[in-house]
This record gives structure tokens, sequence and C-alpha cells, in this order.
């Protein structure tokens, strides 16, 4: 089966939220550095709890953050 694709605008976010650090992210939604950046580089899809998590650290509705493009 062929895999789609979650997208998401944190980096833009981060940026429009006082140039927030992805440790500042990480640390503001329980997750390691590393895990931003590879969820803002679309290599990685982050579980539904901690997209909801990011989401609600933007004070924005889950489907602004985030996108899914079907195979």
């Amino acid at each position: 089966m062929a895999k789609g694709r979650v997208e998401n605008i944190i980096r833009r976010l981060r940026f429009e939220h006082g140039e927030m650090t992805q440790k500042a992210l990480a640390e503001k939604v329980g997750v390691t550095r590393q895990t931003i950046v590879a969820i803002e580089a679309a290599k990685y899809a982050p579980s539904l709890e901690l997209a909801f998590m990011i989401a609600l650290a933007f004070e924005r509705p889950l489907e602004e953050v985030f996108s899914f493009t079907p195979p």
C-alpha cells in the first residue's frame, strides 16, 4: 500500500510566535528537538496526540497546522 504524506506549517508558525525555536516547541510539547526537526521536514508523521499538542501550542486547529495528501 502506498503511503500518503503528512505536511505542516510548523516552521512558519514558530516564526509567527516570536521566532520560537525548535527546542522551545519541543519542550512545550514534551519531545526532543530532533523530533520537531523531523516533523517539520515531513520525514516523520507525529502521533495524533502529538499533532494535537503541537496545534494547541500554537492555539490553532489541527487542520490548520497539518494536512494530509493521500497516495
